[in-house]
């Protein structure tokens, strides 16, 4: 029988973990080029085989890991080795025993104030995206700007140590990506670095997974996140400590299931949570029949809590979500991937901690309605938004028609006055109205009037939103609860608001 030996077979293909080396180099703005041209950004298919691409990847990784870390190390950050061994009092793991690195800030049980960041499954310790630092810069796109603006110099009162670094308040940046061991080099490592592992031969496959490459306490993402909040931060408490949560993904994801099970012991000490690419949904991981308890977990995810999300808008803008994920969301400023929410993001979500940390009475505004298109929701309720979509900055008067009985001319120069119910005294009021200046209004009123002499009230309302309109009613026709017959059950969107109006319940 005739077989290849390995040495006969094509090799796995190998890359220096140097930037020098792979043909990049760090510009003066923190930026990973090209050497060959210095504004070319980092090249991924190097290669028809995407094995090569692969290993080449890998090693660009392995080399911006080596330089993140050190500068990690040089805000304030160090290492501790997961899970505790047994002891008296307990150890960290050894080097040599399976375990997964985090970063913590040394002051962890000194502080009022702690703050932990869940990443994504995906990246690397103390990396935000990979494809944010070949982008914007390595700081940028890894943890390291962030360190520095949680633990760096403090402004003002704020009391720091003799290095410069502040005292009120600690940093915990957990690892939910590197969560297999590998036994060869005595390391844990993420799925994509698993498949870039070296291989006897290029045709080969990927080694098989045992239970020699679980980390124990730590088999997954959802393990690492319990054994944060139970092993880490529960023993770091003091009696008025309070916890500020960062998630993204994955990691937000793991936050909300554990609280959600432990609320009660956790309660006392969370003061809010901002999530990055939010994943849970209000008819899956949070029980919204409990909204109205205002000591429920939903309840602060409801008023204490902010998703940041992909959109095309300019960052911090409210965005629709709140039906879906159960808190308000805004946009991020990120228009493309997911993963650079947070390196945009983190700003916006560090001052809005801070203001909850100072107040603890502090909540989010109530959301309008049931948090759905805006053009669909005021189809819904029968006005007609034209002139305000069309110039919204140029304050015009609107037709507003309440179910087909009375008539409002609403102006931002003359307030909302009744018209009389008898269709001439409407039709006069309208012909001596003179503070109607723009086209469109007047082509509004002019529909006013042919409804009044005669015409039905789908006469009264603009073509376009008449289309919304019949839209509305066909799709409310196929369905017995409607497009909205879900959110009666949900209650008020905040536990603070007494009562409830009926456009807000619907």
């Amino acid at each position: 029988m005739f077989v290849y030996r390995n040495k006969n077979l094509p090799p796995d293909p190998e890359y220096p973990v140097e930037l020098k080396k792979l043909g990049y180099f760090i510009t003066e703005k923190d930026l990973i080029r090209q050497t060959a041209n210095p504004e070319a950004e980092y090249k991924y298919k190097i290669n028809r085989n995407d094995r090569f691409n692969i290993k080449h990847r890998e090693a660009m990784n392995e080399a911006v890991r080596g330089i993140v870390l050190p500068r990690l190390e040089d805000a304030g950050l160090k290492t501790l080795r997961l899970p505790h061994r047994d002891g008296n009092p307990p150890r960290d793991s050894f080097p040599t025993e399976a375990h997964v690195p985090i970063l913590i800030s040394p002051n962890l049980s000194k502080t009022p104030r702690i703050l932990v960041v869940f990443g994504e499954p995906i990246q690397d310790l103390g990396i935000w995206s990979h494809r944010t630092i070949n982008r914007d810069g390595i700081n940028i796109g890894s943890a390291v700007d962030f360190t520095k603006a949680v633990l760096g110099e403090g402004k003002g009162k704020v009391a720091t140590d003799g290095s410069g670094n502040r005292t009120d308040v600690a940093l915990i940046l957990a690892n939910t990506g590197q969560l297999l061991w590998h036994c060869a080099t005595s390391r844990a490592i993420t799925t994509s670095t698993w498949l870039a592992n070296p291989r006897p031969a290029g045709n080969y496959d990927q080694a098989k997974m045992s239970y020699r490459n679980m980390i124990p306490g730590n088999k997954d993402w959802r393990e690492h996140v319990a054994y944060v909040f139970e092993k880490v931060l529960w023993k770091s408490l003091g009696p008025s400590t309070r916890v500020d949560i960062i998630g993204m993904s994955e990691g937000g994801l793991g936050a909300i299931n554990y609280l959600t099970e432990h609320w009660e012991k956790w309660r006392p000490y969370i003061s809010a949570m901002c999530l990055a690419d939010p994943l849970q949904s209000t008819n899956i991981d949070l029980n919204m029949a409990k909204l109205a308890d205002s000591t429920s977990f939903p309840a602060f995810m409801s008023s204490r809590c902010r998703a940041y999300i992909v959109s095309q808008d300019e960052a911090d803008k409210p965005q629709i979500g709140y039906r879906h994920h159960g808190c308000k969301c805004y946009s991020s400023g990120e228009t493309q991937n997911s993963e650079g929410i947070l390196p945009r993001a983190w700003p916006h979500m560090l001052a809005w901690l801070d203001i909850l940390y100072r107040d603890r009475g502090y909540a989010e505004v109530e959301v309008m309605g049931a948090d759905v298109d805006e053009v669909l929701q005021r189809a819904k309720e029968g006005l007609s938004c034209k002139a305000e979509r069309e110039e919204p900055e140029e304050p015009k008067e609107d037709l507003i028609v309440e179910k087909g009985v009375n008539l409002k001319l609403a102006s931002e120069d003359d307030d909302s006055k009744d018209r009389s119910v008898s269709p001439e005294t409407q039709a006069e009021d309208v012909r001596q109205d003179k503070t109607v200046k723009s086209d469109d209004t007047k082509e509004i009123v002019q529909n006013e009037v042919a409804g009044v002499k005669g015409g039905s009230p789908k006469d009264m309302v603009d073509p376009s939103v008449r289309e919304i309109l019949d839209a509305m009613n066909a799709a409310f026709e196929l369905s017995d609860d409607g497009y909205f017959g879900d959110v009666e059950e949900m209650g008020s969107f905040s536990h603070k608001r007494e009562t409830s109006s009926e456009t807000d319940t619907l």
